[in-house]
């Protein structure tokens, strides 16, 4: 005998429904339905009539196609296309070219060889004899010399000069103290003269004049300390 369950507590809340329930699938009308549908299968569908292709299309068939036109082939894939032997005749015209020039150069080369110079040296002629050999031109006149410019202008004594002039630039140095001591008065530009003119530009800071040209700063200044008539 059984033992009762012990008893529970009553539910106080709504009752619990089942959201899902799980029923079993029958499979005998699947198979039923899939025995119905390979028998179909087997008889022909009513309601369609056969009908037998003839051999040869019918007439006026042909009229009716048109034929598709040709398709445009693109023009620039035609012109950029470099066919493959291109660059081997380009290389042979060139040599080609290249070699008729370098002949055509050659030949001008030997016929201007070949010509006569017409730049060459004519053949001598005769000797001509003495009777017939014309005098030489005579010389032309040598121009009289010309005294030479003076640089520091008319008046203007250097070494070299000769003259009344040099004996009165003497004279006048004789009363210069120590400048030209025992010096002589023969009228002659020497050296001597040279050196006591430069001593007296030094001494009394004349700068107009060359060293050792008696010019017109160096000879207003010795005129100033040498006037005429004193002893």
């Amino acid at each position: 005998m059984s033992t009762p369950s012990e008893p529970r507590p009553p539910h106080d809340g709504p009752a619990l429904e089942p959201i899902r329930v799980l029923r079993p699938r029958r499979t005998d009308a699947l198979a039923e339905l899939m025995r119905e549908f390979q028998q179909d299968a087997g008889r022909e569908p009513a309601g369609y009539e056969s009908v037998a292709l003839p051999g040869k299309p019918p007439a006026g068939s042909e009229a009716l196609t048109q034929e598709l036109p040709p398709v445009a082939r693109d023009s620039r894939r035609r012109t950029d296309a470099v066919p493959p032997g291109a660059g081997l005749r380009r290389a042979a015209v060139a040599v080609a070219v290249l070699a008729a020039a370098v002949i055509g150069f050659g030949g001008a080369l030997l016929l201007r060889g070949e010509r006569p110079d017409d730049t060459a040296a004519p053949a001598p002629g005769p000797p001509r004899s003495a009777a017939t050999t014309p005098d030489p031109a005579p010389a032309p006149p040598t121009p009289p010399a010309t005294a030479p410019v003076d640089p520091d202008g008319a008046g203007t004594l250097r070494e070299g000069a000769t003259g009344p002039e040099v004996t009165e630039l003497q004279q006048r140095l004789l009363r210069i103290p120590d400048v030209y001591r025992d010096g002589s008065t023969s009228g002659r530009y020497d050296p001597t003269l040279t050196a006591a003119v430069a001593r007296f530009q030094l001494w009394y800071g004349i700068r107009g004049d060359e060293t050792g040209v008696y010019g017109n700063d160096t000879r207003a200044a010795l005129e100033s300390r040498t006037p005429a008539g004193a002893s």
